[in-house]
């Protein structure tokens, strides 16, 4: 029996996937649930497992873009499976043996267009509407093109192929590569690009003394690490839980534009930037408001992991109120973040540097970090974004008081 594998649907609103990677090859026996692809969305990289076992037939290739629903691979589930390595050599190598016999003939006709005395023609050196737009937008005259077309008209895949032109070369190495970029890639471009053009975006700094926030882990991270299973007491749960307490302060922070309306919210998803292997990846950690220092760092771990192996799913990412990104584990010292849109508000983390500061009249050395809020001014004005970070820098650096009730070892867990 021959079983069409389609494309599962990964969330409501993903209309269509690109193949990354192919695990398996043509004519490759596989294991049912075995992976044997993986598939790239708009939001994240996930794992195609085989329905059924026997020989699987590719019909997409990779770095093709298919809709949800469509069909790109068969199984042949009456297919034996080899005894062993040997007998798959050859039905592996059989494609590979033919596919300089295409190529050399894809060749023969670009030669010939060199070769003929049509470069004197009218429509030599002419590019096609398609081409002259994809010139236009590389800034490349079309004089500078070898047409391969008819007559030597230059073509699409002319003007796509076309490399603007890097100056005389005086030497050196000067390889490039050419890569196609994710669909996950692509859509976070989009989405960065969207967030600078439609929303007011302004950015407000200040700096935290981390002194009391060391304290605390320095006294409690072992005990915290032993009472909670290996669980590190990290800077996230001291972050999240002012931000948890800012956003109650200052509800404004934590609402969205839609159209005419502002849409406010009672709890505090917050989304956490994290880098995994395909990129920049958002998971959400919700209702953070009513989660302990010890459910925070458990959660975060938990979803880092997972973008890590490149196991996130959609549902991991959907949504957030608010989002917290810390540029500070790459040695950022200061920026700018970009709003993580529908949302508002997204503060930034960085670096801690020992610098000195005054103190009660006297110059002390702290360990600093600068942090920033880039904000929606359409949503949330001038007030209400000062004063929450203000209340996210007063409560790190009175966290006893603001975030653990008085009592740190109580609200540790220990």
């Amino acid at each position: 029996m021959i079983l069409e594998m389609k494309v599962p649907s990964p969330g409501e609103s993903i209309k269509e996937v690109e193949i990354a990677t192919w695990l398996v090859k043509d004519g490759d026996y596989v294991e049912k649930d075995q992976a044997i692809a993986e598939v790239d969305s708009d939001k994240a990289t996930l794992e195609l497992p085989a329905e059924m076992s026997g020989i699987i037939t590719l019909k997409a290739e990779e770095g093709d873009a298919v809709a949800v629903g469509a069909v790109v691979c068969l199984i042949d589930t009456d297919g034996v499976k080899p005894a062993g390595d040997a007998p798959a050599a050859p039905a592996a190598e059989t494609p590979k043996a033919e596919a300089p016999k295409a190529e050399v003939k894809a060749e023969a006709p670009k030669a010939a267009p060199a070769q003929a005395p049509a470069a004197t023609s009218y429509a030599a050196g002419t590019p096609s509407p398609a081409a002259r737009k994809i010139l236009d937008e590389k800034n490349i005259a079309p004089a500078t093109i070898s047409g391969t077309g008819k007559d030597g008209r230059i073509t699409k895949e002319d003007a796509v192929n076309a490399v603007p032109s890097m100056g005389t070369p005086t030497g050196g190495n000067r390889g490039s590569e050419r890569t196609k970029l994710s669909m996950l890639r692509r859509k976070v471009a989009e989405r960065l690009v969207a967030a600078k053009n439609e929303t007011a975006m302004l950015t407000t700094f200040n700096e935290v003394n981390m002194t009391p926030i060391n304290l605390i882990r320095n006294e409690y991270k072992d005990a915290f690490k032993a009472k909670h299973g290996g669980l590190g007491l990290g800077y996230m749960s001291f972050f999240t839980k002012a931000v948890t307490r800012a956003l109650e302060l200052y509800p404004d922070v934590n609402s969205m534009m839609d159209g005419d309306y502002k849409i406010a919210y009672d709890f505090a998803d917050i989304s956490i930037a994290v880098s995994g292997p395909k990129g920049l990846m958002v998971p959400v950690v919700r209702n953070a408001e009513n989660l302990t220092f010890r459910g925070v760092e458990a959660e975060i771990k938990r979803l880092a992991l997972r973008a890590r192996d490149g196991q996130i799913t959609v549902d991991d990412m959907t949504g957030g109120t608010f989002t917290i990104t810390n540029g500070g584990v790459f040695g950022s010292m200061l920026s700018t973040p970009i709003i993580n849109p529908p949302q508002s508000g997204i503060l930034g983390m960085h670096n801690i540097i020992e610098r000195p500061i005054a103190v009660n009249g006297k110059v002390e050395i702290h360990p600093m970090m600068y942090v920033a809020l880039s904000y929606d001014h359409r949503i949330i004005d001038g007030r209400e974004s000062v004063g929450f970070l203000v209340a996210v820098k007063e409560a790190l650096e009175n966290p006893v008081e603001l975030l653990m009730n008085g009592d740190a070892k109580r609200a540790l867990e220990l």
